[in-house]
């Protein structure tokens, strides 16, 4: 059975696009078939697996809007197991043109639920926003994966994020949970980083994940390659983290079976 994982934080810069890329790169070369969707108009994880945007004839905005059927829109990456549903700057209309409909919240769930193609997991990239995009997302999930970056001000705006998954657990999906809480950006060498990490700790309890995300000089230049992290550098830090987060999330999930 599918597992369904919206990567979220309205907070730009918490490291998003970069676990989405990775853990579902990971995951892939761990055997599973998964399914990555670019729910950002930025399009970051769409380039950041070697995509030229300028090619692609539909992408998940067509599919959103009810132009093209999910399968379609299904493109193949460098890892034969990860397939990604690209997007790009047109996506931002949505927004505006589903303002009206009264299914604009479901939208997603719908185009996902008309996938023929069997997958393990499928993983939404959210924009940085608490926008219509990523409350899609959120209806659309099994879980929500929050990543924190170990900086000032992390926690900040994170209540409200919450607030928002559960609204939406009241609401249009009752079956959303809190999968876990990622920390990014980790600096070992900085008291920060580690206050950052024990507070969370101390208020999430076990809801944050064992691994840590390290900051990583190999991470943040594998996207300008168009590559995951364990495809551009495997012995990096990075890719070391993102194998262990992989194992995590697979190994809870045997045991909740």
């Amino acid at each position: 059975m599918k597992q369904v994982i919206c990567i979220a934080n309205q907070k730009g810069g918490v490291g998003k696009t970069t676990t989405s890329l990775n853990l579902a790169a990971a995951l892939a070369l761990a055997g599973r078939r998964v399914l990555l969707v670019d729910c950002d108009p930025q399009a970051n994880a769409t380039t950041g697996l070697g995509i030229d945007k300028r090619t692609l004839e539909k992408t998940l905005y067509h599919g959103l809007i009810g132009a093209a059927g999910a399968d379609a829109l299904i493109a193949p990456t460098e890892i034969d197991a990860l397939k990604l549903i690209p997007s790009r700057v047109e996506l931002i209309g949505f927004e505006v043109e589903m303002m009206d409909d009264p299914g604009r919240e479901t939208a997603l769930k719908r185009l996902l639920g008309d996938i023929e193609t069997p997958f393990d997991y499928i993983l939404l990239d959210c924009p940085p926003s608490l926008s219509l995009l990523t409350l899609n997302a959120m209806t659309a999930a099994d879980g929500v994966l929050i990543p924190l970056q170990c900086e000032f001000y992390a926690l900040e705006g994170l209540g409200q994020l919450m607030e928002t998954a559960t609204r939406i657990q009241q609401g249009l999906n009752p079956s959303l949970s809190i999968m876990g809480i990622l920390l990014t950006m980790f600096d070992q060498r900085t008291n920060l980083s580690h206050q950052v990490a024990e507070n969370a700790r101390d208020y999430f309890k076990e809801l944050v994940f064992e691994t840590v995300i390290p900051r990583n000089v190999r991470l943040g230049e594998s996207p300008s390659f168009g590559k995951p992290i364990i495809l551009y550098d495997p012995s990096s830090a990075g890719a070391r983290s993102y194998q262990a987060l992989t194992e995590e999330i697979l190994q809870s999930r045997s045991h909740k079976r």
